[in-house]
């Protein structure tokens, strides 16, 4: 099988910043712990990164979430640094992305670029927002890859809600573990 790992907006904003969460902040020795089992077997690994622009108050989003997060260049947009840090020496793909799901991901998955992977695992954040929307992507394009969701290395804008996502990537036969 050829392994993909997917680690999703494991970004300072969104960890300890302007959306952190106390279980954003637990999940990071996992995520460690995850690209670190991947990368021993010498697995690929693709991060996406959620970024926005300083109009970000007058975009749809902005004007739904009114938190100013993730604005390109400023030490919130960063990967958190323990994320950073493994990854800097390690072949990897960033995708940087405006909305929820990556446009740029989902083109590179209608072209091809990701149908020899059939072991496929999503982690990082959030789990009922953007894990869902890219989980979701990877199986329309997917369909038939094994497609993973690891609950642990995940976490939601709330508890409640993490475990609803969870719920409905299941029923997408999404398996969660």
């Amino acid at each position: 099988m050829n392994k993909l790992l997917i680690v999703v907006d494991m970004q300072n904003d969104f960890i300890t910043g302007s959306l952190g969460t106390p279980e954003a902040v637990a999940i990071v020795p996992g995520v460690q712990e995850k690209i670190r089992q991947y990368q021993a077997e010498d697995a690929a690994v693709i991060l996406t990164m959620d970024t926005h622009a300083e109009n970000y108050a007058d975009t749809q989003e902005g004007r739904n979430l009114p938190v100013k997060h993730c604005i390109k260049g400023t030490p919130g947009w960063e990967l958190h640094s323990s994320i950073a840090g493994l990854i800097s020496d390690y072949p990897h793909t960033v995708y940087e992305k405006v909305t929820f799901g990556s446009s740029s991901f989902a083109t590179d998955l209608s072209c091809g670029k990701y149908q020899a992977y059939t072991d496929i695992e999503l982690i990082g954040l959030c789990t009922d927002i953007c894990v869902i929307s890219n989980a979701l992507l990877v199986k329309t394009f997917l369909p038939e890859a094994h497609i993973r969701v690891d609950s642990s290395c995940c976490a939601g804008v709330t508890p409640e809600s993490h475990e609803n996502a969870l719920r409905a990537m299941k029923m997408c036969q999404i398996e969660i573990v």
